[in-house]
């Protein structure tokens, strides 16, 4: 099973919709969203992906109210999970928080097999025990060029999808 890992969209519309794309064309079939989707008008292209949803908050919470409100009810394939994720998927446990740090304590708990972060928009992968974190980088692109995890459950590999542009503000 593929499992898309995002975060940190910031309100950037084209690269969170080539994100969701790419996703529905490799076939994945769960997206995680680490966080800083910010505004509620996100929600529509996040949910064009075909499979199941899941989304947390991020520290740039925008409309906290809005965006959890309309997930499950208005946008009923998106399941918000408020600050931590949490979810079983192909025999995986997996945990999602916004911050590295509290990620890095959720792997290793020895709780999860895999647990997904954000907001420092540095994308990386590494094991920590039997735990794979995972921080698939920012689809801002603001110190990285813009991408996202496809992360694999039946050998656990991961590729990182480029999507877009660097930000170059002078």
């Amino acid at each position: 099973m593929k499992i898309a890992i995002l975060s940190d969209s910031h309100d950037h519309i084209p690269n969170l919709a080539r994100a969701v794309n790419l996703a529905n064309e490799a076939k994945a079939e769960i997206l995680i969203h680490c966080g800083d989707l910010i505004s509620p008008f996100m929600l529509p292209y996040l949910d064009r992906f075909h499979g199941r949803i899941h989304l947390i908050y991020g520290n740039n919470v925008g409309d906290q109210h809005l965006i959890s409100s309309r997930c499950g009810r208005e946008f009923r394939r998106i399941h918000h999970h408020g600050i931590e994720g949490r979810l079983e998927a192909d025999g995986l446990r997996i945990g999602f928080h916004h911050y590295p740090s509290l990620a890095r304590g959720l792997a290793a708990s020895g709780q999860f097999d895999i647990v997904c972060c954000g907001h420092n928009h540095r994308p990386g992968v590494e094991h920590i025990g039997d735990c794979v974190l995972i921080n698939p980088g920012d689809l801002l692109g603001k110190e990285e060029y813009p991408g996202f995890i496809l992360f694999e459950t039946n050998d656990r590999s991961s590729e990182r999808v480029l999507v877009g542009e660097l930000l170059v503000i002078e």
